[in-house]
Protein backbone atom coordinates (compact mmCIF):
# COMPACT_ATOMS: atom_id res chain seq x y z
CA UNK A 1 0.00 0.00 0.00
CA UNK A 2 1.18 3.50 -0.81
CA UNK A 3 0.12 6.71 0.92
CA UNK A 4 -1.04 9.40 -1.52
CA UNK A 5 -1.49 12.97 -0.33
CA UNK A 6 -4.23 14.90 -2.14
CA UNK A 7 -4.23 18.60 -2.89
CA UNK A 8 -7.41 20.50 -1.99
CA UNK A 9 -7.88 21.31 -5.69
CA UNK A 10 -7.83 17.63 -6.69
CA UNK A 11 -10.20 16.66 -3.87
CA UNK A 12 -12.66 19.37 -4.87
CA UNK A 13 -12.46 18.50 -8.56
CA UNK A 14 -13.18 14.79 -8.03
CA UNK A 15 -15.95 15.35 -5.48
CA UNK A 16 -17.63 18.02 -7.62
CA UNK A 17 -17.62 15.95 -10.80
CA UNK A 18 -18.89 12.80 -9.09
CA UNK A 19 -21.67 14.84 -7.45
CA UNK A 20 -22.83 16.17 -10.81
CA UNK A 21 -23.03 12.66 -12.25
CA UNK A 22 -19.77 12.19 -14.13
CA UNK A 23 -18.76 8.58 -14.69
CA UNK A 24 -15.79 7.47 -12.58
CA UNK A 25 -14.19 6.02 -15.73
CA UNK A 26 -14.32 9.47 -17.37
CA UNK A 27 -12.58 11.05 -14.36
CA UNK A 28 -9.91 8.36 -14.42
CA UNK A 29 -9.34 8.93 -18.15
CA UNK A 30 -9.08 12.67 -17.59
CA UNK A 31 -6.51 12.20 -14.80
CA UNK A 32 -4.43 9.87 -16.97
CA UNK A 33 -4.42 12.54 -19.68
CA UNK A 34 -3.04 14.91 -17.03
CA UNK A 35 -0.12 12.47 -16.47
CA UNK A 36 -1.46 10.49 -13.51
CA UNK A 37 -0.27 6.89 -13.54
CA UNK A 38 -3.39 4.80 -14.40
CA UNK A 39 -3.32 2.66 -11.23
CA UNK A 40 -2.97 5.79 -9.08
CA UNK A 41 -5.87 7.56 -10.84
CA UNK A 42 -8.05 4.47 -10.53
CA UNK A 43 -7.23 4.03 -6.85
CA UNK A 44 -8.00 7.66 -6.00
CA UNK A 45 -11.32 7.79 -7.84
CA UNK A 46 -12.39 4.39 -6.46
CA UNK A 47 -11.74 5.65 -2.92
CA UNK A 48 -14.03 8.64 -3.54
CA UNK A 49 -16.79 6.43 -4.98
CA UNK A 50 -16.54 4.01 -2.05
CA UNK A 51 -16.76 6.88 0.44
CA UNK A 52 -19.78 8.39 -1.31
CA UNK A 53 -17.88 11.65 -1.69
CA UNK A 54 -14.55 13.01 -0.48
CA UNK A 55 -12.86 10.55 1.94
CA UNK A 56 -11.93 11.83 5.37
CA UNK A 57 -8.43 13.18 5.83
CA UNK A 58 -5.98 14.56 3.31
CA UNK A 59 -4.40 11.27 2.19
CA UNK A 60 -5.35 7.87 0.79
CA UNK A 61 -3.84 4.42 0.97
CA UNK A 62 -3.82 2.83 -2.48
CA UNK A 63 -2.22 -0.23 -4.02
CA UNK A 64 0.22 0.88 -6.73
CA UNK A 65 0.42 -2.59 -8.19
CA UNK A 66 -3.33 -2.91 -8.73
CA UNK A 67 -2.36 -3.44 -12.38
CA UNK A 68 0.69 -5.67 -12.72
CA UNK A 69 3.74 -3.74 -13.85
CA UNK A 70 4.91 -4.79 -17.31
CA UNK A 71 8.68 -5.19 -17.46
CA UNK A 72 10.13 -4.09 -20.79
CA UNK A 73 13.63 -4.26 -22.25
CA UNK A 74 15.92 -2.62 -19.67
CA UNK A 75 17.71 0.61 -20.53
CA UNK A 76 20.81 -0.78 -18.84
CA UNK A 77 22.88 -2.80 -21.32
CA UNK A 78 23.15 -6.57 -21.04
CA UNK A 79 26.39 -8.35 -20.22
CA UNK A 80 28.79 -8.67 -17.32
CA UNK A 81 30.75 -5.59 -18.36
CA UNK A 82 29.16 -2.40 -19.72
CA UNK A 83 31.05 0.04 -21.95
CA UNK A 84 30.24 3.54 -20.62
CA UNK A 85 32.34 5.36 -23.21
CA UNK A 86 35.41 6.31 -21.21
CA UNK A 87 35.22 3.48 -18.69
CA UNK A 88 34.11 -0.14 -18.45
CA UNK A 89 31.65 -0.85 -15.63
CA UNK A 90 31.42 -4.26 -13.98
CA UNK A 91 28.00 -5.74 -13.20
CA UNK A 92 28.24 -7.33 -9.74
CA UNK A 93 24.58 -8.36 -9.37
CA UNK A 94 21.40 -7.98 -11.40
CA UNK A 95 17.67 -8.40 -10.73
CA UNK A 96 15.00 -8.57 -13.42
CA UNK A 97 11.88 -7.66 -11.40
CA UNK A 98 12.40 -4.95 -10.34
CA UNK A 99 15.11 -3.98 -12.84
CA UNK A 100 18.05 -3.41 -10.52
CA UNK A 101 21.82 -3.83 -10.79
CA UNK A 102 24.80 -3.41 -8.48
CA UNK A 103 27.71 -1.93 -10.43
CA UNK A 104 31.42 -1.84 -9.71
CA UNK A 105 33.87 0.91 -10.59
CA UNK A 106 31.44 3.54 -11.86
CA UNK A 107 33.75 6.27 -10.49
CA UNK A 108 37.47 6.16 -9.84
CA UNK A 109 38.72 6.83 -6.31
CA UNK A 110 40.15 10.22 -7.25
CA UNK A 111 36.88 11.21 -8.96
CA UNK A 112 34.99 10.38 -5.76
CA UNK A 113 37.31 12.55 -3.69
CA UNK A 114 37.19 15.44 -6.15
CA UNK A 115 33.39 15.32 -6.14
CA UNK A 116 33.29 15.40 -2.34
CA UNK A 117 35.60 18.43 -2.22
CA UNK A 118 33.63 20.28 -4.89
CA UNK A 119 30.35 19.61 -3.08
CA UNK A 120 31.44 20.17 0.53
CA UNK A 121 31.30 24.01 0.63
CA UNK A 122 27.89 24.03 -1.05
CA UNK A 123 26.11 21.55 1.24
CA UNK A 124 22.83 22.60 2.84
CA UNK A 125 20.22 20.80 4.90
CA UNK A 126 18.35 18.43 2.59
CA UNK A 127 14.69 19.09 1.94
CA UNK A 128 11.80 17.13 0.45
CA UNK A 129 8.82 18.34 -1.54
CA UNK A 130 5.71 18.47 0.64
CA UNK A 131 3.18 16.22 -1.17
CA UNK A 132 0.29 18.62 -0.49
CA UNK A 133 1.75 22.08 -0.99
CA UNK A 134 4.64 21.19 -3.30
CA UNK A 135 6.93 23.40 -1.18
CA UNK A 136 10.43 22.23 -0.22
CA UNK A 137 10.69 21.54 3.50
CA UNK A 138 13.04 19.87 5.98
CA UNK A 139 11.75 16.44 7.03
CA UNK A 140 12.90 14.28 9.93
CA UNK A 141 12.81 11.18 7.72
CA UNK A 142 15.63 12.54 5.54
CA UNK A 143 18.37 13.93 7.77
CA UNK A 144 21.22 14.69 5.42
CA UNK A 145 23.03 17.55 3.75
CA UNK A 146 23.02 17.91 -0.01
CA UNK A 147 23.57 20.03 -3.10
CA UNK A 148 23.06 19.88 -6.87
CA UNK A 149 25.51 20.51 -9.70
CA UNK A 150 24.29 22.02 -12.95
CA UNK A 151 24.50 19.72 -15.95
CA UNK A 152 28.14 19.73 -17.20
CA UNK A 153 28.98 22.50 -14.70
CA UNK A 154 32.73 21.73 -14.66
CA UNK A 155 35.02 19.51 -16.71
CA UNK A 156 34.75 16.79 -14.04
CA UNK A 157 30.96 17.05 -13.87
CA UNK A 158 30.75 17.00 -17.67
CA UNK A 159 32.83 13.82 -17.82
CA UNK A 160 30.66 12.14 -15.21
CA UNK A 161 27.38 13.33 -16.76
CA UNK A 162 28.42 11.88 -20.11
CA UNK A 163 29.67 8.58 -18.69
CA UNK A 164 26.54 8.13 -16.61
CA UNK A 165 24.15 8.95 -19.46
CA UNK A 166 25.79 6.24 -21.57
CA UNK A 167 25.64 3.79 -18.67
CA UNK A 168 21.96 4.55 -17.96
CA UNK A 169 21.00 4.32 -21.62
CA UNK A 170 19.51 7.81 -21.80
CA UNK A 171 20.32 11.01 -23.63
CA UNK A 172 22.55 13.44 -21.74
CA UNK A 173 19.84 16.12 -21.79
CA UNK A 174 17.36 13.81 -20.03
CA UNK A 175 19.44 13.77 -16.85
CA UNK A 176 18.78 15.96 -13.83
CA UNK A 177 21.87 17.61 -12.34
CA UNK A 178 24.09 15.39 -10.20
CA UNK A 179 23.11 15.50 -6.54
CA UNK A 180 25.67 14.91 -3.78
CA UNK A 181 24.51 13.93 -0.28
CA UNK A 182 26.32 13.58 3.03
CA UNK A 183 24.92 11.57 5.95
CA UNK A 184 26.51 11.81 9.39
CA UNK A 185 26.09 9.27 12.19
CA UNK A 186 22.40 8.33 12.39
CA UNK A 187 21.72 9.84 8.96
CA UNK A 188 19.13 7.89 7.00
CA UNK A 189 16.29 8.10 4.48
CA UNK A 190 12.88 6.51 5.06
CA UNK A 191 11.38 4.15 2.43
CA UNK A 192 10.30 6.14 -0.64
CA UNK A 193 9.90 6.13 -4.40
CA UNK A 194 11.91 8.27 -6.80
CA UNK A 195 9.16 8.62 -9.39
CA UNK A 196 6.85 11.63 -9.21
CA UNK A 197 3.12 11.52 -8.53
CA UNK A 198 1.05 14.54 -9.69
CA UNK A 199 -0.48 15.16 -6.28
CA UNK A 200 0.57 18.81 -6.08
CA UNK A 201 1.19 21.73 -8.42
CA UNK A 202 4.99 21.43 -8.20
CA UNK A 203 5.04 17.80 -9.33
CA UNK A 204 2.42 18.47 -12.01
CA UNK A 205 4.54 21.29 -13.44
CA UNK A 206 7.71 19.19 -13.33
CA UNK A 207 6.02 16.27 -15.11
CA UNK A 208 4.63 18.63 -17.75
CA UNK A 209 8.07 20.14 -18.40
CA UNK A 210 10.26 17.05 -18.30
CA UNK A 211 8.17 13.89 -18.15
CA UNK A 212 8.42 11.14 -15.56
CA UNK A 213 11.59 9.98 -13.86
CA UNK A 214 12.46 6.59 -15.31
CA UNK A 215 15.62 5.45 -13.52
CA UNK A 216 18.05 6.20 -10.70
CA UNK A 217 21.78 5.70 -10.18
CA UNK A 218 23.22 6.01 -6.66
CA UNK A 219 27.03 6.08 -6.58
CA UNK A 220 28.84 5.70 -3.25
CA UNK A 221 31.70 8.16 -2.81
CA UNK A 222 33.29 6.62 0.28
CA UNK A 223 33.46 3.41 2.29
CA UNK A 224 31.10 3.60 5.27
CA UNK A 225 32.46 2.08 8.49
CA UNK A 226 29.09 0.60 9.48
CA UNK A 227 25.51 1.01 8.25
CA UNK A 228 24.30 3.26 5.46
CA UNK A 229 23.16 0.50 3.10
CA UNK A 230 20.58 1.14 0.36
CA UNK A 231 17.68 -1.17 1.22
CA UNK A 232 15.00 -2.57 -1.12
CA UNK A 233 12.21 -3.93 1.15
CA UNK A 234 10.33 -5.81 -1.59
CA UNK A 235 13.46 -7.84 -2.34
CA UNK A 236 14.80 -8.21 1.18
CA UNK A 237 18.02 -6.93 -0.37
CA UNK A 238 20.53 -4.26 0.59
CA UNK A 239 23.59 -2.73 -1.06
CA UNK A 240 26.63 -1.95 1.08
CA UNK A 241 28.26 1.42 0.29
CA UNK A 242 31.70 0.93 -1.30
CA UNK A 243 33.62 3.80 -2.85
CA UNK A 244 33.09 4.04 -6.61
CA UNK A 245 30.39 1.35 -6.72
CA UNK A 246 26.73 2.04 -7.44
CA UNK A 247 23.21 0.69 -7.44
CA UNK A 248 21.00 1.31 -10.48
CA UNK A 249 17.25 0.73 -10.81
CA UNK A 250 14.37 1.45 -13.22
CA UNK A 251 10.70 2.05 -12.35
CA UNK A 252 8.71 3.49 -15.31
CA UNK A 253 7.72 1.88 -18.59
CA UNK A 254 6.23 3.08 -21.90
CA UNK A 255 2.69 2.36 -20.61
CA UNK A 256 3.06 5.02 -17.89
CA UNK A 257 3.12 2.30 -15.24
CA UNK A 258 5.25 2.80 -12.14
CA UNK A 259 6.97 -0.09 -10.39
CA UNK A 260 6.04 -0.26 -6.71
CA UNK A 261 8.88 -2.76 -6.17
CA UNK A 262 11.35 0.12 -6.57
CA UNK A 263 10.61 1.22 -3.00
CA UNK A 264 13.96 1.88 -1.32
CA UNK A 265 15.50 3.46 1.77
CA UNK A 266 18.84 4.53 3.19
CA UNK A 267 19.65 2.61 6.39
CA UNK A 268 21.06 4.69 9.28
CA UNK A 269 24.78 5.32 9.34
CA UNK A 270 26.04 3.60 12.50
CA UNK A 271 29.71 4.66 12.38
CA UNK A 272 31.50 7.18 10.20
CA UNK A 273 29.80 9.18 7.47
CA UNK A 274 28.29 8.40 4.09
CA UNK A 275 28.79 10.37 0.87
CA UNK A 276 26.69 9.48 -2.17
CA UNK A 277 25.92 10.90 -5.58
CA UNK A 278 22.51 10.47 -7.20
CA UNK A 279 21.48 10.79 -10.85
CA UNK A 280 17.83 10.76 -11.97
CA UNK A 281 16.86 10.31 -15.61
CA UNK A 282 13.65 11.64 -17.16
CA UNK A 283 11.59 10.35 -20.07
CA UNK A 284 12.49 13.47 -22.06
CA UNK A 285 14.74 16.53 -21.83
CA UNK A 286 14.98 17.80 -18.25
CA UNK A 287 13.98 21.43 -17.83
CA UNK A 288 14.59 22.89 -14.36
CA UNK A 289 11.98 25.16 -12.79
Amino acid sequence: MTNIRLSSELRSWIAHNLARGCEPSDLIASMVEQRFEPAVARGIVTAFVSAGGAPAGDSLEIELEEVQFVYETPRLARGNVIDAGDREITVLARFEQPMLAVLGGVLQCDECQQLIELARPRLAQSTVVDPVSGVNAVADYRNSEGMFFRLEETSLISRLDRRISVLMGCELECGEGLQVLRYGAGGHTAPHFDFLLPTNATNEASLARSGQRVSTLIVYLNDVEEGGATVFPSLGFSVTPRRGNAVYFEYANSRRQLDGKSLHAGAPVVRGEKWAMTKWMRSRRFVAA
